[in-house]
């Protein structure tokens, strides 16, 4: 089962430049970690921000259990990430260098059934970047192309 979740931020390998990636855990309801499992998330306009020597993530967007009741969650709130002290030093020393920022890359299930997140300290690509992305992954895809028997 926990192979099966594995909800990746497709639009952030391609808008950012990766510097250093953590893995923190989320502060979760109930009917939220139940949509998790059924692959209800949508994290591609998702950020990280300090509170308080706190690292909260805003706008994952976990979709309503469809079986919940009046308990069920709101689906934009912000959610705590968990994360040791040292890290959270870390990044909060880096955020404050201009152009740095928090995204979230990955979501995913982790062997004892805990939700986890895949964070990532990033810099926005610029336009040549993001050409130069655009023009390596085509390489990639003829040469797998060459290489399948074409002759």
């Amino acid at each position: 089962m926990s192979d099966a979740i594995n909800i990746k931020n497709k639009k952030a390998y391609f808008e950012f430049e990766f510097i250093d990636k953590f893995i923190a855990g989320i502060q979760l309801t109930g009917t939220e970690i139940k949509s998790i499992r059924e692959g209800k998330v949508n994290m591609n306009d998702g950020w990280c921000y300090f509170q308080k020597n706190e690292l909260w993530i805003k706008n994952l967007n976990i979709s309503t259990y469809d079986k919940g009741t009046h308990y069920n969650h709101e689906p934009l709130r912000p959610r705590k990430l968990l994360l040791n002290k040292k890290e959270l030093k870390k990044l909060q020393d880096k955020i404050k260098e201009k152009g740095l920022t928090v995204i979230p890359l990955r979501l995913f299930i982790n062997d004892r059934g805990f939700a986890k997140l895949e964070i990532a300290l990033s810099k926005g690509k610029k336009i040549h970047d993001k050409r130069n992305t655009i023009k390596e992954r085509e390489a990639k895809r003829e040469m797998g192309r060459d290489g399948k028997g074409r002759n």
